[in-house]
């Protein structure tokens, strides 16, 4: 077993039916391109009531049918966010906390160290978060509950460099269940490969179960120029 074996990302999400909400970031096989995706899938009515929707600083979560909407409080915020040249992506409002603390000169740690995990009892549904840096390099981290009972909370950040055809994946469980069982352990390292937009984008989308995805966001920025394309897939179109 190689510790510094690049996994195939759409094997590991063709065999978890719920991963959850998950956050991709790396560098193209050339090493020409920063790498970044965010998915969000759902199980129950109002989480599946969702679509992204462009903004012009990245994108937010919109109710697709808003009549339906029965509880916006974890489910609408907005996980992108340009700052700078940089990106912030994650799975819930503190995307506005690091943007936040970066305007004032802080990490990304200390703005997570003012959040815990959602208050979804039984499941306590970790915040995970990423920044992509302009010249590749990124950061992951998750914040969790540290028991069983939600009585305190535990948060590990992991600091990569960008290296080409490496990307890591963070979701926020390792598969269904009932509590849904919290993601485990570092980031999952995967191959990028040099392919376009398009076809990571449907890499990923076409992998995720076809019950559970929701939404899926792609960004391809050039490390050369920080111009960028791209692209959201809405299940309700």
């Amino acid at each position: 077993m190689s510790v510094y074996e690049n996994h195939d990302l759409a094997a590991l999400l063709a065999g978890n039916p719920y991963p959850g909400r998950g956050i991709v970031l790396g560098q193209s096989q050339d090493g020409k391109t920063a790498v970044a995706a965010y998915f969000i899938m759902g199980r129950s009515e109002n989480s599946r009531n969702r679509i992204f929707v462009q903004e012009p600083d990245g994108i937010r979560t919109e109710a697709y049918d808003p009549a339906k909407l029965s509880d916006p409080s974890l489910i609408i915020y907005h996980p992108v966010r340009q700052m700078g040249r940089g990106l912030i992506v994650t799975n819930g409002d503190q995307t506005d906390t690091i943007r936040a603390f970066l305007e004032k000169g802080l990490p990304m740690e200390q703005a997570l160290r003012s959040r815990e995990f959602e208050p979804d009892r039984p499941n306590w549904t970790p915040r995970i978060s990423g920044l992509l840096s302009p010249d590749g390099s990124y950061k992951m981290s998750i914040v969790k509950s540290a028991d069983a009972e939600g009585s305190a909370c535990a948060r590990y950040t992991f600091e990569y460099p960008g290296l080409a055809g490496v990307g890591h994946f963070l979701h926020t469980y390792v598969c269904d269940g009932n509590p849904i069982p919290t993601f485990q352990g570092e980031p999952e390292r995967v191959q990028i490969s040099d392919d376009s937009l398009e076809a990571f984008a449907q890499g990923i989308w076409q992998n995720l179960n076809e019950d559970n995805k929701i939404a899926l966001y792609v960004r391809f920025t050039d490390l050369e120029d920080g111009t960028y394309q791209e692209t959201i897939i809405n299940k309700h179109q």
